[in-house]
């Protein structure tokens, strides 16, 4: 009994002794520091901004295309800029463009922030999210270290893989400078840019009509990717607390 008794003892030690960060859950395998925690708080927020916008964006490619440009770096919205610049809607292109290359790279350093602190750590939690999850991450890993820094200029394939992050994240476990990371970032950015710009300029008409058809219900689209979010958020698993 004494010995079963002692075994029981130093198994409850060990649960008490565990501390809140030493968890599965985490990206980092030590103790956090004030970097890890200001890391982990910048993925949260970059999280809650996309999907705040999520209904702003529907909103204003009905409403402003070269604004949504402005604001956010949309692809889709550039290639409507393209088109509307084509027809001779919209003649100043040149400033929604720049401006929307810095707002596409805005958050990006963040990614490679979380990859030099904690190597492969926040891949990790990602892809343990479920089977599907960890599945196409080790699919996205694969195909960004087959590229290398090259894959900074392809993460902006529009493919259903989390390319983009997995790359950014990989270039700072890497050991690539967050100046080198930029400047790759910035061109990579830039040269997608102009290839969604181009194409929506060489669509044309039809593209601009597409837009003044969305115009029309851009509302209700945006009303329902609201409702969406909120019954999703209620929806939610809560979390358990722990024993």
């Amino acid at each position: 009994m004494s010995g079963q008794s002692s075994d029981a003892d130093v198994a409850g030690e060990d649960v008490a002794e565990k501390e809140w960060w030493d968890d599965p859950g985490m990206p980092w395998r030590h103790k956090p520091g004030k970097a890890d925690i200001a890391c982990l708080a910048w993925i949260g927020i970059v999280g809650v901004w996309g999907l705040a916008m999520l209904p702003l964006r529907s909103w204003l490619m009905g409403l402003n295309v070269p604004l949504l440009v402005t604001l956010t770096g949309s692809r889709a919205a550039i290639a409507g800029l393209g088109s509307l610049t084509r027809v001779g809607d919209y003649v100043s292109w040149w400033w929604p463009m720049l401006a929307g290359l810095i707002m596409s790279i805005k958050f990006d350093w963040v990614y490679w922030w979380a990859g030099k602190l904690w190597g492969r750590g926040i891949i990790e939690v990602w892809a343990g999210q479920s089977k599907r999850a960890a599945k196409n991450y080790a699919r996205a890993e694969r195909w960004a270290l087959r590229w290398g820094a090259l894959g900074i200029f392809l993460a902006y394939v529009p493919i259903p893989l989390p390319i983009m992050a997995v790359v950014f994240v990989l270039a700072g476990a890497s050991g690539m400078s967050w100046k080198k990371f930029i400047l790759l970032d910035a061109a990579a950015s830039a040269l997608w840019q102009l290839a969604y710009f181009g194409l929506g300029f060489a669509i044309g008409e039809p593209a601009v009509a597409v837009l003044k058809a969305y115009a029309r219900i851009a509302n209700y689209v945006t009303i329902g990717l609201i409702v969406v979010i909120v019954i999703g958020y209620i929806l939610k698993p809560k979390a358990k607390p722990a024993d």
